[in-house]
Formats: C-alpha cells, sequence, structure tokens
C-alpha cells in the first residue's frame, strides 16, 4: 500500500538550489534516512565561483552519504580527509560526537560542467551517537550491480535482494541506486519496516497511476508494489530500520535535546576542530527565529 507521496520542495542554497525531500512535515523520516536533498540537474558555469561551495559546517549524531550521477565535489573534513566525490562512488562520512567539513567544486572550478546528486544524511542509533568521527571511501567498482531485463541497479550501501557490500552502517538498512529502461519493472526490497523509492528522472506507474520526477512514494511495512518505467528512469531506493524520535536543528542530528543545544554552543565557542587545509572560513551559527508576538485579547 502506498501510504504517502512526497514531492521535493525547492530550497534556496547560497548560489544553489536543491529539491528537499526529508524531512517532511508528515513524514520526517524513513528508516533512519532523516535527510535528502536532490542536487540538479544543472550546469556550472567556467570558473565556478567559490561563493557555490560549501563552507566548513559541522555535524553530529549522522552520517552523510553524497551520491554523484554526473559532476565532482571535494570533501575535506576535520580528520584531515581530503576525498575527490565522484559519480558512482560512496563517500561515508559518520559526524558521530562531531565533526566539520566542507564541499567544495574544486573538480569543476576551471571548466564547469554538469552536476546531479543526491545527499542523505542517515541518524545514528542511540548507541552509536557519541562515536568518534570517521570517514570511509569506496570506489564504483567495489559496490555490487544488479542487472536483470531493462534494469541496472547499484547497491550503494545496507542489504537488499541478497547483496551487500563493505560500506560500514550503523543500524539495517539499504541505499539504491536503479536504472530502468522503458517497459522494465522494480520491486521493492523487502524485509524492512520504512521503505520508500525516490524517482530522480523520468516516470514510473503504480497501480494505475503515473508518478514523476521529484516524487518520494513511500510504502508500508507489508506493501510489494511493482514500479514500472514508463521512459527511462532513475529511481533511489531507501529504508530500513527506525532508530526512534530525533531532533534536527541545523546540521545537527540527535535523539536529545540538550545534546543539540550543546552542539550549537561548541561551534558558537569555536570548540569544533576546523579542516586542516580548509580552514580560512566557515558558516556561522544561524540565528535563532525570533518569538511570535503573543496575540493581544
Amino acid at each position: 500500500m502506498l501510504e504517502l507521496v512526497i514531492e521535493a520542495r525547492r530550497k534556496s542554497l547560497g548560489d544553489l538550489e536543491v529539491g528537499r525531500i526529508l524531512p517532511f512535515m508528515k513524514r520526517r523520516m524513513v528508516g533512519p534516512f532523516i535527510f535528502l536533498d536532490h542536487i540538479g540537474p544543472l550546469t556550472l558555469p567556467r570558473d565556478v565561483p567559490r561563493s557555490a561551495d560549501v563552507r566548513p559546517h559541522p555535524h553530529i549524531g549522522l552520517s552523510t552519504v553524497t551520491y554523484l550521477f554526473a559532476g565532482g565535489i571535494m570533501h575535506r573534513d576535520s580528520l584531515g580527509v581530503e576525498q575527490p566525490i565522484r559519480p558512482g562512488e560512496v563517500n561515508w562520512m559518520t559526524a558521530g560526537q562531531g565533526i566539520t567539513h566542507s564541499e567544495r567544486f574544486d573538480p569543476m572550478r576551471a571548466k564547469g560542467g554538469d552536476l546531479h546528486g543526491l545527499q542523505a544524511w542517515v541518524a545514528l542509533p542511540d548507541a552509536a551517537e557519541e562515536d568518534a568521527p570517521d570517514f570511509a571511501h569506496h570506489g564504483a567498482e567495489e559496490l555490487p550491480v544488479l542487472e536483470e531485463r531493462g534494469l541496472k541497479g547499484r547497491l550503494i550501501a545496507g542489504e537488499a535482494y541478497g547483496l551487500g557490500n563493505e560500506v560500514r552502517t550503523h543500524s539495517p538498512l539499504f541505499y539504491l541506486h536503479l536504472d530502468l529502461a522503458k517497459g522494465a519493472k522494480a520491486t521493492l526490497p523487502s524485509g524492512t519496516p520504512e521503505r520508500a523509492a525516490y524517482i530522480v528522472s523520468g516516470s514510473v506507474a503504480l497501480d494505475g497511476r503515473t508518478y514523476g520526477a521529484g516524487q518520494m512514494l513511500v510504502f508500508s511495512p507489508t506493501a510489494e508494489p511493482v514500479l514500472t518505467a514508463q521512459e527511462p528512469t532513475v529511481l533511489m531506493m531507501l529504508g530500513g530500520e527506525p532508530v526512534g524520535e530525533r531532533h534536527i536543528w541545523w546540521n545537527f542530528v540527535s535523539s536529545r535535546r540538550e545534546r543539540i543545544e550543546q552542539a550549537k554552543a561548541d561551534w558558537a565557542a569555536g570548540a569544533f576542530p576546523l579542516p586542516p587545509t580548509d580552514r580560512a572560513e566557515f558558516i556561522p551559527l544561524p540565528e535563532e527565529p525570533k518569538p511570535r508576538p503573543e496575540p493581544m485579547s
């Protein structure tokens, strides 16, 4: 059974605009996935301005993964890692007790070009929220591929369709990239209580209705949907076991409000280390929204 359709909402991130899918008012998480942004597709000009970069900023209580279909981003973090993010690869950063990183368009700076991808945040379970930060890179050749009758898929993380890989996760989940030819069919992995399919491009038919790019279909635990591509289509499938209620503020995720307050204070006080080779600038703590005036009686 289809429980909910979430439309990507346009969100400005400085010089870039993305499609914000999660969190959503009626569905804040799908399994441990608490954040999902659709980046592009867009074409960056030559001499990409540094104002388009994402300057150093902090995270706690989550793992991030930026998965690209096109383009390139340079990741630098406070562990000293410098890693280009390229299409089809997995760069899994675990913030745990705290990490700072930047995402800059160094690989595309001079020539510009096409940029397209997704950024997901995965909330850590209670026992791992204060783990030491970590970063792991996995090339496309390390990720298992699924091919059958007009469908080609890549397992980004977790377990699905009997496949697994070496990407370390902290709770049961799956994250998949599927390319479907027109007429090809895709089923959703079973065995996890929360599951969804996001349509990156193209369209699919389900139970007599058609759904298109920018829509996330969220399914009930017992649903056995079959999605049929109405044209060449790219899907991202994701889901897993819930990790419990999470609070989210700016780049911080935690099971405890007071932990987020501590992270705010730490960032304001300069207690988070910055990337060793990217210390000249950073994103300041956002201003708190002003309280609304009480209505007059």
